[in-house]
Protein backbone atom coordinates (compact mmCIF):
# COMPACT_ATOMS: atom_id res chain seq x y z
CA UNK A 1 0.00 0.00 0.00
CA UNK A 2 1.63 3.19 -0.78
CA UNK A 3 2.21 5.58 2.12
CA UNK A 4 2.98 9.65 2.42
CA UNK A 5 5.89 8.60 3.15
CA UNK A 6 7.28 6.92 0.26
CA UNK A 7 9.85 8.73 -1.40
CA UNK A 8 10.29 11.58 1.16
CA UNK A 9 13.24 11.17 3.10
CA UNK A 10 12.73 14.10 4.91
CA UNK A 11 9.23 13.56 6.25
CA UNK A 12 10.02 10.04 6.94
CA UNK A 13 12.76 11.25 9.06
CA UNK A 14 10.54 13.05 11.19
CA UNK A 15 7.95 9.95 11.31
CA UNK A 16 10.63 8.03 12.33
CA UNK A 17 11.34 9.96 15.41
CA UNK A 18 7.88 9.87 16.54
CA UNK A 19 8.24 6.25 16.76
CA UNK A 20 11.32 6.34 18.62
CA UNK A 21 9.86 8.88 20.90
CA UNK A 22 6.52 7.05 21.36
CA UNK A 23 9.00 3.94 22.13
CA UNK A 24 10.51 5.55 24.76
CA UNK A 25 7.43 6.56 26.56
CA UNK A 26 6.21 3.03 26.46
CA UNK A 27 9.56 1.77 27.93
CA UNK A 28 9.66 4.14 30.64
CA UNK A 29 6.20 3.94 31.75
CA UNK A 30 4.83 7.15 30.94
CA UNK A 31 2.63 6.23 28.25
CA UNK A 32 0.00 3.62 30.05
CA UNK A 33 -3.12 1.95 27.76
CA UNK A 34 -3.80 4.83 24.90
CA UNK A 35 -1.80 7.90 27.35
CA UNK A 36 -0.03 10.94 26.28
CA UNK A 37 -0.17 12.52 22.80
CA UNK A 38 2.31 13.69 19.94
CA UNK A 39 1.44 16.67 17.55
CA UNK A 40 4.39 17.43 15.26
CA UNK A 41 4.04 20.27 12.01
CA UNK A 42 5.21 18.83 9.72
CA UNK A 43 4.14 21.59 7.05
CA UNK A 44 8.22 22.18 6.00
CA UNK A 45 8.11 18.83 4.11
CA UNK A 46 4.97 19.34 2.23
CA UNK A 47 5.32 18.90 -1.57
CA UNK A 48 2.87 19.93 -4.52
CA UNK A 49 1.97 16.28 -4.74
CA UNK A 50 0.94 16.26 -1.59
CA UNK A 51 -1.13 19.95 -1.47
CA UNK A 52 -2.74 18.76 -4.05
CA UNK A 53 -4.31 14.98 -3.04
CA UNK A 54 -7.27 14.97 -1.88
CA UNK A 55 -8.65 14.82 1.90
CA UNK A 56 -9.59 11.18 3.07
CA UNK A 57 -12.11 12.16 5.30
CA UNK A 58 -15.05 14.72 5.47
CA UNK A 59 -13.93 17.82 7.71
CA UNK A 60 -14.02 17.76 10.91
CA UNK A 61 -14.55 21.04 13.70
CA UNK A 62 -11.53 21.70 15.49
CA UNK A 63 -13.76 23.68 18.09
CA UNK A 64 -11.28 26.98 18.44
CA UNK A 65 -10.32 29.06 15.02
CA UNK A 66 -6.76 28.69 14.46
CA UNK A 67 -5.63 32.18 12.37
CA UNK A 68 -2.16 30.77 11.73
CA UNK A 69 -2.27 27.06 10.54
CA UNK A 70 -4.58 27.88 7.32
CA UNK A 71 -2.99 25.27 5.28
CA UNK A 72 -0.96 23.65 7.40
CA UNK A 73 -0.36 20.00 8.25
CA UNK A 74 0.28 18.28 10.99
CA UNK A 75 1.25 14.44 11.76
CA UNK A 76 -0.87 13.53 14.81
CA UNK A 77 -1.17 10.05 17.08
CA UNK A 78 -4.29 8.74 16.94
CA UNK A 79 -7.06 9.07 19.56
CA UNK A 80 -7.54 5.14 21.76
CA UNK A 81 -4.01 4.42 19.63
CA UNK A 82 -1.56 2.80 22.46
CA UNK A 83 2.22 4.57 21.94
CA UNK A 84 3.48 0.84 21.89
CA UNK A 85 2.04 0.39 18.83
CA UNK A 86 2.26 3.60 17.17
CA UNK A 87 6.41 3.07 17.91
CA UNK A 88 5.80 0.24 15.61
CA UNK A 89 3.95 1.37 12.86
CA UNK A 90 3.13 5.38 13.49
CA UNK A 91 1.23 5.82 10.33
CA UNK A 92 -1.43 3.10 11.14
CA UNK A 93 -1.94 4.64 14.76
CA UNK A 94 -1.67 8.38 13.57
CA UNK A 95 -2.49 10.12 10.56
CA UNK A 96 -1.39 13.47 8.65
CA UNK A 97 -4.07 15.88 8.80
CA UNK A 98 -4.54 19.78 6.76
CA UNK A 99 -6.00 22.24 8.52
CA UNK A 100 -8.56 24.00 6.34
CA UNK A 101 -9.35 27.07 4.63
CA UNK A 102 -11.20 28.19 6.89
CA UNK A 103 -8.98 27.55 10.05
CA UNK A 104 -11.84 26.03 12.15
CA UNK A 105 -11.78 22.60 10.73
CA UNK A 106 -9.29 19.82 9.33
CA UNK A 107 -9.47 16.93 7.13
CA UNK A 108 -6.74 14.05 6.87
CA UNK A 109 -5.13 13.53 4.49
CA UNK A 110 -2.56 9.99 4.91
CA UNK A 111 -2.47 7.12 5.31
CA UNK A 112 -5.51 6.01 6.61
CA UNK A 113 -8.51 7.50 8.06
CA UNK A 114 -7.56 7.37 12.23
CA UNK A 115 -9.11 10.17 14.09
CA UNK A 116 -6.51 12.56 16.03
CA UNK A 117 -6.33 13.15 19.63
CA UNK A 118 -9.07 14.03 21.71
CA UNK A 119 -6.15 16.42 23.09
CA UNK A 120 -5.92 17.99 19.35
CA UNK A 121 -8.04 21.19 19.69
CA UNK A 122 -5.65 21.82 22.64
CA UNK A 123 -1.91 21.01 21.30
CA UNK A 124 -3.60 23.22 18.07
CA UNK A 125 -3.81 25.72 19.83
CA UNK A 126 -0.31 25.59 20.78
CA UNK A 127 0.82 25.34 17.51
CA UNK A 128 -1.01 28.02 16.37
CA UNK A 129 0.51 30.58 18.75
CA UNK A 130 3.79 29.45 18.10
CA UNK A 131 3.21 29.94 14.50
CA UNK A 132 1.86 33.32 15.41
CA UNK A 133 5.38 34.49 17.63
CA UNK A 134 7.65 32.64 14.91
CA UNK A 135 8.33 30.36 16.98
CA UNK A 136 11.00 27.08 15.31
CA UNK A 137 9.21 25.22 17.58
CA UNK A 138 7.52 22.46 15.91
CA UNK A 139 6.87 19.90 18.13
CA UNK A 140 4.54 19.04 20.78
CA UNK A 141 4.43 16.18 23.37
CA UNK A 142 2.22 15.53 26.11
CA UNK A 143 2.80 12.56 28.34
CA UNK A 144 2.42 11.25 31.92
CA UNK A 145 5.96 10.93 34.07
CA UNK A 146 5.72 9.23 36.98
CA UNK A 147 7.81 10.96 39.41
CA UNK A 148 6.71 14.39 37.90
CA UNK A 149 2.95 13.62 38.18
CA UNK A 150 4.04 12.41 41.72
CA UNK A 151 5.58 15.78 42.62
CA UNK A 152 2.34 17.93 41.61
CA UNK A 153 -0.01 15.75 44.60
CA UNK A 154 2.21 17.98 47.11
CA UNK A 155 0.77 21.58 47.38
CA UNK A 156 3.70 23.65 48.20
CA UNK A 157 5.52 22.07 44.62
CA UNK A 158 2.73 24.02 42.99
CA UNK A 159 3.30 27.55 43.84
CA UNK A 160 5.45 29.23 40.79
CA UNK A 161 9.15 27.78 40.26
CA UNK A 162 9.39 26.22 43.64
CA UNK A 163 9.85 22.50 41.29
CA UNK A 164 11.80 24.08 38.94
CA UNK A 165 14.08 25.73 41.45
CA UNK A 166 14.57 21.95 43.16
CA UNK A 167 15.06 19.93 40.05
CA UNK A 168 17.50 22.20 39.17
CA UNK A 169 19.46 22.03 42.25
CA UNK A 170 19.11 18.07 42.28
CA UNK A 171 22.08 17.61 39.53
CA UNK A 172 23.58 20.35 37.04
CA UNK A 173 22.70 19.10 33.93
CA UNK A 174 18.62 20.17 34.82
CA UNK A 175 19.77 23.56 34.57
CA UNK A 176 22.00 23.37 31.38
CA UNK A 177 19.54 21.67 29.67
CA UNK A 178 16.26 23.03 30.81
CA UNK A 179 17.35 26.50 31.63
CA UNK A 180 13.58 28.13 31.26
CA UNK A 181 12.43 25.19 34.11
CA UNK A 182 8.89 24.39 34.94
CA UNK A 183 5.93 25.85 34.37
CA UNK A 184 2.69 24.76 36.40
CA UNK A 185 -1.03 24.72 35.33
CA UNK A 186 -3.40 24.19 38.12
CA UNK A 187 -6.19 20.78 37.53
CA UNK A 188 -8.44 21.84 34.55
CA UNK A 189 -10.74 19.01 32.42
CA UNK A 190 -7.94 17.12 30.08
CA UNK A 191 -8.64 17.90 26.30
CA UNK A 192 -10.19 21.35 27.34
CA UNK A 193 -9.84 24.79 25.61
CA UNK A 194 -9.24 26.13 29.05
CA UNK A 195 -6.39 23.97 29.91
CA UNK A 196 -5.11 25.04 26.26
CA UNK A 197 -5.42 28.57 26.83
CA UNK A 198 -3.27 28.29 30.51
CA UNK A 199 -0.78 26.44 28.73
CA UNK A 200 -0.59 29.15 25.82
CA UNK A 201 0.12 31.74 28.90
CA UNK A 202 2.58 29.17 30.85
CA UNK A 203 4.61 28.91 27.55
CA UNK A 204 3.78 32.68 27.19
CA UNK A 205 5.32 33.46 30.36
CA UNK A 206 9.14 31.69 28.75
CA UNK A 207 8.54 27.89 29.48
CA UNK A 208 8.95 25.18 27.29
CA UNK A 209 7.79 22.66 29.57
CA UNK A 210 4.39 22.34 31.32
CA UNK A 211 3.34 20.56 34.10
CA UNK A 212 -0.36 20.13 34.06
CA UNK A 213 -1.48 19.22 37.77
CA UNK A 214 -2.03 15.80 38.38
CA UNK A 215 -2.05 14.72 35.02
CA UNK A 216 1.11 14.98 33.12
CA UNK A 217 3.69 17.21 31.28
CA UNK A 218 3.38 19.03 28.14
CA UNK A 219 6.47 20.09 26.36
CA UNK A 220 7.45 21.57 22.94
CA UNK A 221 10.31 22.11 21.49
CA UNK A 222 12.25 22.70 17.92
CA UNK A 223 11.72 18.86 16.97
CA UNK A 224 10.13 15.97 19.04
CA UNK A 225 13.04 14.28 20.49
CA UNK A 226 14.64 17.46 21.96
CA UNK A 227 10.57 18.02 23.50
CA UNK A 228 11.43 14.12 24.87
CA UNK A 229 14.80 14.90 26.55
CA UNK A 230 13.70 17.73 28.42
CA UNK A 231 11.05 15.68 30.04
CA UNK A 232 13.84 12.67 30.57
CA UNK A 233 15.86 15.33 32.46
CA UNK A 234 13.52 17.06 34.66
CA UNK A 235 12.07 13.69 35.53
CA UNK A 236 15.78 12.30 36.18
CA UNK A 237 15.81 15.29 38.83
CA UNK A 238 12.61 14.65 40.46
CA UNK A 239 13.78 10.57 40.67
CA UNK A 240 17.26 11.90 42.21
CA UNK A 241 14.90 14.05 44.79
CA UNK A 242 12.41 10.87 45.47
CA UNK A 243 15.31 8.53 45.83
CA UNK A 244 17.15 10.66 48.55
CA UNK A 245 13.99 11.04 50.19
CA UNK A 246 13.35 7.14 50.34
CA UNK A 247 16.88 6.72 51.37
CA UNK A 248 15.39 9.08 55.04
CA UNK A 249 17.19 12.59 54.17
CA UNK A 250 16.18 15.63 52.34
CA UNK A 251 18.67 15.78 49.48
CA UNK A 252 20.35 19.19 50.27
CA UNK A 253 20.69 20.10 46.54
CA UNK A 254 22.93 22.56 44.72
CA UNK A 255 23.32 26.36 46.34
CA UNK A 256 21.86 28.94 44.64
CA UNK A 257 25.86 30.22 43.87
CA UNK A 258 26.61 27.39 42.34
CA UNK A 259 23.51 27.35 40.42
CA UNK A 260 24.12 30.76 39.37
CA UNK A 261 27.63 29.82 38.09
CA UNK A 262 26.15 27.05 36.41
CA UNK A 263 24.17 30.29 34.55
CA UNK A 264 27.25 31.89 33.76
CA UNK A 265 29.11 29.30 32.67
CA UNK A 266 26.92 28.00 30.04
CA UNK A 267 25.17 31.72 29.27
CA UNK A 268 22.29 30.40 30.36
CA UNK A 269 18.70 32.44 30.50
CA UNK A 270 18.42 34.31 34.34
Amino acid sequence: MESILDNRPLLQREIEQVAEVAGHLWQKGWAERNGGNIVINITDHIDTAIMRMHAISKPIEIGTTLAHLKGCYFYCKGTNRRMRDLARKPMENGSVIRITEDCAHYEIVADSVVKPTSELPSHLSVHDYLTAKGSPYKASLHTHPIELVAMTHHRPFLEKDVLTHLLWSMIPETKAFCPRGLGIVPYLLPSSLALAQETIDTIEEDYDVVMWEKHGVFAVDADLMSAFDQVDVLNKAAQIYMSARNMGFEPEGMADEQMQEMTQAFHLPK
